[in-house]
């Protein structure tokens, strides 16, 4: 009589999987979150109006819960990409730099926006009134994107020595795009094309790490 074949034990997901998981879904998460408040929201202009400006309003605590959990989400990613990384170069400052981006989604919740150019509906056309929190706002998000900036850089340096060169062009160019739109967002706001370019650096810079995660998952 011939034995049952025995089912094989599902493999566990490990923590560091988990980790990286958390950086797949992170950026999609929050472009679909803020582009949903962008197309609903009344008065928001995205060819005006910074994703920045969504947490002001009534309704503002969407995108300060936006920039909460996708803070957490990418924090968690960078203590998946300190495991998937190690040993080797980058392993040290890449995690350090993607979690010192995600720290600043924090501290951009804590400190919103300033209104400005009638978003929320109601507040005056121009540039508003400058507060500390606006202030704040624009520092801890220009250290942000200095620090994720970079990351790319490391990553890219990495990839470039493992002989991944279309993978390291890839990090190279996403970085250079994700700092160029920040540098067009902080000097010509309510610009077009400013505001823009912001958006593809945003959803680049994303997508980068969602496909870099997902990479480190499967090797």
């Amino acid at each position: 009589m011939t034995q049952p074949l025995a089912h094989s034990p599902a493999r566990p997901i490990s923590a560091q999987r988990l980790l990286l998981g958390c950086g797949v879904v992170a950026g999609p998460f929050y472009v679909i979150v803020a582009l949903a408040q962008a197309f609903t929201r009344q008065g928001f202009d995205l060819t005006r109006h910074p994703w920045s400006f969504l947490a002001n309003g009534e309704l503002g605590w969407i995108q300060t819960a936006n920039f909460v959990l996708t803070a957490l989400a990418t924090i968690a990613a960078a203590v998946g990409l300190r495991r998937a990384l190690a040993p080797g170069r980058g392993a040290r400052w890449a995690p350090i730099l993607v979690g010192a981006f995600g720290a600043s989604m924090i501290g951009a919740a804590i400190f919103p926006a300033d209104p400005a150019m009638g978003f929320p509906a109601g507040t005056p056309e121009g540039p508003g009134a400058v507060t500390t929190s606006g202030i704040l706002h624009l520092a801890v998000g220009g250290v942000g994107f200095l620090c994720m900036a970079a990351a790319c850089y490391v990553v890219a340096s990495r990839q470039a020595r493992e002989g991944r060169k279309s993978w390291a062009l890839y990090s190279r160019l996403t970085g250079t795009l994700f700092l160029g739109s920040f540098v067009g967002i902080a000097s010509g706001g309510g610009v077009a094309w400013a505001n823009l370019l912001f958006v593809a650096g945003i959803v680049a810079i994303w997508s980068w790490l969602s496909l870099l995660s997902l990479n480190l998952s499967r090797a």
